[in-house]
């Protein structure tokens, strides 16, 4: 982010965004990464506290006058290797922006709606995370999954392997959300890639009226493992854990924590635990409609 100009840069890109023209910008999301970044002149702010000041201050702005904001993590390390990789000089405008509209990592994209930047920059660092397995899984698919256009049009990827196995990995998340009912959960899932586990994670709102709330890059996240474990046929373990029931509900709550296995082909019931979370045997997939 430059403050060359009080007033929001465009980002023109080859990314689709249905038709809106936005804006896109990068956030250090730690003071350490501000310090690192201090050399190429990312920001002119004397401090952290006050770039992170700014940084609401432009965001805010870009909310008013932009049909869609979209900001991600300015990870130093990751800037450093696009600038390599391209022969870009790092303290040039140019290269930041070719860098934060990179088409290979616009899944660590995350839509900014005006809420407080405190609860928007974990977003940031797990956005960035979530785009790396994205990556991986797009990877193990040969391509398949993210495509032109990103990991949720893949229900109607040309390949009709891949939008049947897009549609299957959806509907086994949708089954266990809607058979564990209305609560608040995290929802756990590994599966094992030849180089290593590929993970998620994400936390849902269940309302008593069947509305879910998730954030789009969790949900992609989620898909994305499910379907590149189903697509490579390859085994896993998903745990979701939370507090079942609402006030709706005469103030019931209960602990809850429901745990499948899949062998590669579907997901069945079973005792286990996964990232540290154990879990009884979850409900019959099969069973929910």
């Amino acid at each position: 982010m430059s403050r060359n100009s009080r007033r929001p840069r465009r980002c023109r890109t080859e990314i689709p965004y249905r038709g809106e023209e936005a804006f896109v910008t990068g956030i250090l999301t730690s003071e350490a990464d501000f310090e690192w970044a201090r050399e190429w002149r990312v920001s002119d702010a004397p401090d952290y506290a006050t770039y992170l000041r700014e940084a609401g201050e432009l965001l805010a702005e870009a909310v008013e006058g932009y049909g869609a904001v979209r900001a991600r993590r300015f990870h130093p390390e990751d800037f450093a290797d696009h600038c390599l990789l391209h022969g870009l000089d790092p303290r040039e405008p140019a290269a930041r922006d070719g860098y934060l509209v990179n088409p290979p990592l616009r899944t660590q994209l995350v839509t900014y709606r005006g809420e407080d930047l405190a609860d928007f920059l974990p977003r940031l660092d797990r956005a960035r995370e979530g785009g790396l397995a994205l990556r991986y899984a797009d990877l193990l698919m040969d391509g398949a999954l993210c495509g032109a256009a990103g990991p949720r049009d893949a229900d109607r990827a040309a390949d009709p392997r891949v939008r049947w196995t897009y549609q299957q990995a959806s509907e086994v998340f949708r089954r266990v959300l809607v058979g564990a009912g209305c609560g608040a959960y995290e929802f756990r899932i590994a599966v094992d890639a030849p180089g290593g586990p590929l993970e998620a994670q994400a936390r849902v709102l269940h309302w008593e009226d069947g509305a879910v709330r998730i954030h789009d890059e969790d949900l992609d996240l989620v898909t994305a493992v499910l379907c590149a474990g189903l697509y490579c046929e390859l085994p896993g373990a998903a745990v979701l854990h939370g507090t079942q029931g609402s006030g709706a509900l005469c103030g019931e709550y209960r602990q809850v924590a429901w745990a499948w296995r899949s062998t590669g082909y579907d997901w069945t019931p079973a005792a286990l635990a996964v990232d540290g979370v154990a879990a009884r045997p979850g409900f019959s997939l099969g069973t929910v409609v």
